[in-house]
């Protein structure tokens, strides 16, 4: 497993699990798995209602919690610093937890004032319950604009983000800052896996497509990804992606614009 360092000394498992509309026992067995085949790394939010199943799920794996990298994110009806520490402690509550190691602003809400927002993050950061701040959906502009209200470092920024999304407006940007950039919808639901040219890089590597846009991602640095998966064979296949590595050329020729 890469891990990639964030400001505060620590650092992030390139590789985590998302966990979107995964409900109830389905969402606990498939923590449970993703534990099992070596995940550290598990990425949630007050909006997925299953915070509850996976806080059951890490207490019964028994991992030890400083082996764990968990982030959860505060939803847009809780931007008011009041409301935000609420929600972020109910989050702990279900989770089973006294912190998460990431906690982010999910979405921007231009009904509250950010300043108020992070300040609220910054609040939960000084009090040990997380042990750094970031933002979701953030575009660049936006980002910048986080970045200079915080007391602290912003650590991430989570976004959608794949080989049909580049985000290249973004990611110089956070490269230089040493942002983390957190790609979720890596594979944007296989629309993508078709391609000839994954096909053929992964034949020449012994790896399926998803593999391959995978390892595109995690070889750029400084960037994280937390796919999706629902079963043993998908969740192995997420993270079989640290045993082998992509050419410049391959890079070059995944990276070039498609028709």
């Amino acid at each position: 497993m890469i891990h990639l360092p964030l400001p505060n000394g620590r650092s992030m498992p390139a590789l985590g699990l998302g966990t979107w509309n995964l409900r109830d026992n389905d969402c606990v067995a498939v923590v449970r798995m993703a534990l099992q085949a070596g995940y550290r790394h598990i990425d949630t939010a007050e909006m997925y209602g299953n915070e509850t199943e996976i806080g059951q799920a890490l207490a019964d794996s028994g991992v030890p919690r400083e082996e764990l990298f968990l982030t959860t994110k505060v939803w847009t009806n809780h931007h008011r610093e009041k409301d935000f520490i609420r929600a972020a402690e109910d989050s702990l509550r279900r989770l089973k937890t006294d912190h998460v190691d990431l906690l982010l602003i999910h979405w921007p809400n231009e009904a509250v004032a950010l300043e108020e927002t992070l300040r609220a993050l910054s609040r939960l950061a000084h009090q040990g319950k997380t042990l750094s701040i970031g933002v979701s959906n953030f575009p660049l502009e936006l980002l910048k604009k986080a970045q200079a209200l915080a007391d602290r470092p912003i650590a991430c920024d989570q976004v959608p983000l794949s080989l049909d999304h580049p985000q290249d407006a973004l990611l110089p940007y956070a490269f230089q800052q040493k942002v983390v950039v957190c790609a979720y919808t890596p594979l944007e639901k296989g629309k993508f896996l078709g391609r000839r040219d994954l096909a053929e890089i992964g034949k020449r590597h012994g790896k399926t497509p998803a593999q391959v846009a995978l390892r595109w991602l995690i070889q750029q640095g400084g960037i994280a990804a937390i796919p999706k998966a629902a079963g043993s064979l998908h969740l192995r296949e997420n993270i079989g992606i640290f045993d082998f590595e992509l050419t410049a050329e391959e890079m070059e020729l995944l990276k070039a614009p498609r028709n």
